[in-house]
This record gives C-alpha cells, sequence and structure tokens, in this order.
C-alpha cells in the first residue's frame, strides 16, 4: 500500500509539474516587459526583416489580401490555417504592442498567454536580436489593415489539446538570441544568424520526429515527402555540404545564384514552396546576405538521412 501511494503521489506530482508550462507559461518563461514601442525602431529596415523572414507567404492566402491570413498549411499533424498579422485592431494583431510582438516571436505566447503551435516558427525566430524585433513590428504597423476572420486550426487529436504544448515547448524550444562563434568569420556568422534565426531555413529542411521538434542531428539534411496521392506533400532537400546528397559540390556563386534566382548549377528551376520562397525572401536580400547564407552552408557539417 506504501508503494502504491509512493507511485500515486509521483503521479499526481508529475500532472502538476506539467500543467505548469501549459497553463501558467509565465512562471516557467521570462516574460518582454510591458512598455511603449521603442521609439528608435526603423519601420525601413524592418522591410527588410519582414522579407526575410518570410511572413508574406504563410500569411497570405493565394488571391487574398496581403498577411491577412487564411492560407492553409497541410502537415502529418493536420492542417494549420494562417492568422491575419495586419493592424486590424478586431481580426489581426492591431491592438497588439511591442511587447506582445516580442513574446509571440521568441515564446510562441499570444497576448492572453495561449500558446501558438509551432507551423508559426518561434523555435527560430526567437535567435532573433531584439533590435531586429523592434524593426519588424515597427514595419507590421505600417501595413493597410484588413479585416479577416480566418478558420480554426483542423489536428488529429493529441495534436488538437494546445495546452499540451507547453511541454513540447519545454522538449524543443530553446529561447535566447543568436550567440556568435568568435572562431568563425563574421559573414559566417551573418549566414548563421539568417539561416537560423529570421529565414528559418531548418524548419522546413530537417526533419521532425515524431512530436514535430526537429531533429537537430540531421540539421538541413532535408525532410522527406509525406502523404500519399493527392495529399501527398512534397519536402525539403538536402542543403548541407554533403557530396551525394546535398549541396556539396556547388560553388559559393552557384548557392549565391540559386537563391537569386531560383536556378540551380545543373539548369533545374526550384518549384514547390522554394519558389515561392526565391520570390518572396532570397531574392530580395542584398547580394552580401546571399553570400553570407553560402558561406554558412558551406560551413555546416555534410550529413545525409538514413
Amino acid at each position: 500500500m506504501r508503494l502504491i501511494g509512493i507511485l500515486l503521489f509521483l503521479a499526481i506530482a508529475a500532472v502538476f509539474a506539467a500543467g505548469i508550462p501549459a497553463l501558467f507559461p509565465s512562471l516557467v518563461w521570462q516574460m518582454p516587459k510591458s512598455g511603449p514601442d521603442a521609439a528608435t525602431a526603423d519601420p525601413g529596415r524592418g522591410a527588410y526583416l519582414f522579407a526575410m523572414s518570410g511572413c508574406m507567404g504563410c500569411h497570405t492566402r493565394k488571391g487574398g489580401t496581403p498577411l491577412a491570413g487564411g492560407r492553409e498549411i497541410p502537415s502529418p499533424f493536420g492542417v494549420f490555417v494562417s492568422p491575419n498579422i495586419t493592424p486590424d485592431a478586431a481580426t489581426g494583431i492591431g491592438g497588439w504592442t511591442e511587447a506582445d510582438f516580442i513574446r509571440a516571436m521568441t515564446l510562441g505566447l499570444s497576448p492572453d498567454e495561449r500558446h501558438y503551435y509551432p507551423a508559426f516558427p518561434y523555435v527560430s525566430y526567437t535567435r532573433m536580436t531584439l533590435d531586429d524585433l523592434r524593426d519588424l513590428w515597427a514595419y507590421l504597423k505600417t501595413v493597410p489593415p484588413a479585416t479577416a476572420r480566418n478558420g480554426e486550426h483542423r489536428l488529429a487529436f493529441p495534436y488538437s489539446v494546445r495546452p499540451a504544448l507547453g511541454l513540447w515547448k519545454l522538449l524543443f524550444l530553446e529561447p535566447g538570441r543568436y550567440r556568435p562563434d568568435p572562431g568563425k568569420s563574421r559573414r559566417w556568422n551573418r549566414g548563421a544568424y539568417i539561416v537560423t534565426g529570421p529565414a528559418h531555413c531548418g524548419e522546413c529542411h530537417t526533419r521532425r520526429n515524431v512530436l514535430g521538434g526537429l531533429r537537430n542531428s540531421v540539421q538541413l539534411a532535408g525532410a522527406p515527402d509525406y502523404g500519399d496521392g493527392s495529399a501527398k506533400i512534397g519536402g525539403a532537400p538536402n542543403i548541407t555540404p554533403h557530396e551525394e546528397k546535398g549541396i556539396g559540390s556547388w560553388s559559393a556563386d552557384e548557392i549565391v545564384f540559386a537563391l537569386q534566382t531560383g536556378v540551380t548549377p545543373s539548369g533545374d528551376v526550384m518549384g514547390g514552396e522554394m519558389e515561392e520562397v526565391v520570390t518572396n525572401v532570397t531574392s530580395k536580400l542584398t547580394d552580401a546576405d546571399r553570400r553570407a547564407i553560402a558561406e554558412y552552408l558551406r560551413g555546416v557539417p555534410a550529413k545525409a538521412l538514413e
């Protein structure tokens, strides 16, 4: 009986501990302090960061109002529906503060502390600098507001249990800004910041585990297709310098050209989601930033999926 009592106590304690990040995230993660928006934020610079961060693609449905959301994003866990991120007060983020925005981008939390699903790539955005986040927020406040109420996510159980994301974050979210590697060049570090932070390349180019967490042991080594028939969704290729499976045979200039034009060294044109990424993201970067990405990608460990 004593053993049963101990086990019951441990079970209750485990449930209680699990409930803290799920229901009381402010007790687990340090929240950005509320206050007036930064007076020095630069919306012009924020426009560049907006392109780099790929916001347009996910938050605009085909033929829809820019950033008004409604785009359906299929996944192995169900269908996510992107929200309205225009400054509309009723249906968008017009009622948010700068602190609300930073909390969402770095901790995946809404203003009322509900957990966002990681289809919103805050696992990567958390690496962005505070200045970059403030500039991006300053830009988003300048876009035209649009009234658009979008549908709910359609997710299978248990992924539909939103409070469980608190536990997911304990496993897979590492809040904190990108820390430059002092042993690498400034260009390499700039590329690392872009790839692992705002551009969130690994979110598509890294395989996920059964819980949806990124498998960092095969970072950037690609992700397989999933689904069958008409529901099949294409994966993403290996972009490590692996000679056979990745882009190890590509020169830095060829990587830069592919990011700018969407044309590979073999003359193929990138299609699928990457076509949209080139149009909305990489073609809009400066040549210096594309070269930084190339240097970083050529310097990461060469890996291949088993």
